[in-house]
């Protein structure tokens, strides 16, 4: 495996860890401290958690067409309407869930003329075109910067926001085991890519 493909791909494992563990923790709050105004990009857990899944939906959609050799989807906008599709964590764990198998599958399906493929993105303003590595980074690092928030604004609430920051280390996998567990992973699926 190209190793920058690899290295796409355990991001996206990475990505999906932590939005495991993040709505794990989110899940245990009461509904009124899940929806509750709080200081972020977004003003409540509720809110940024949303923003993330249709971020995904989003571009997760598009990068697949860039790689089938579709054209821009002209609805492609659709995802943000509804801006806030759930407003109960349960669900949208579940939605969330089914976009990150998306995107690891993705990753995983890389082919190396893939990485320079172009990717249409329907902004309001046009039709962007970009390289599906720079959209993957992209999506991989809007990602982080609003779990970063979600997990501020669970520091002010009853439920302490978990560890995400253990996971390329090979010493930190006894803290990840019970999650990779629950996700049905293995450390090898991930770090031992096929070869060729």
């Amino acid at each position: 495996m190209n190793p920058l493909v690899h290295h796409l791909v355990t991001m996206a494992h990475n990505n999906a860890w932590a939005n495991h563990r993040l709505l794990g923790a989110a899940a245990t709050l009461d509904h009124a401290a899940f929806v509750a105004p709080r200081t972020g990009f977004f003003p409540s857990i509720m809110a940024t958690l949303n923003h993330n899944l249709t971020v995904d939906w989003f571009y997760v959609a598009a990068i697949e067409r860039g790689i089938a050799g579709l054209p821009v989807d002209p609805d492609g906008r659709r995802y943000f309407d509804p801006e806030l599709p759930f407003d109960a964590c349960g669900p949208l764990a579940t939605a969330q869930r089914e976009v990150d198998a998306r995107l690891i599958a993705v990753c995983r399906g890389l082919h190396d003329d893939d990485l320079a493929r172009t990717v249409a993105i329907p902004w309001r303003s046009g039709v962007a075109h970009e390289t599906t590595v720079r959209v993957l980074a992209h999506l991989f690092e809007h990602q982080i910067h609003h779990r970063g928030q979600a997990h501020a604004m669970l520091s002010g609430t009853a439920v302490a926001p978990p560890q995400l920051d253990e996971f390329f280390c090979a010493n930190d996998a006894p803290l990840r085991a019970a999650d990779f567990a629950e996700l049905g992973w293995t450390e090898s699926m991930i770090w031992d890519p096929p070869r060729g």
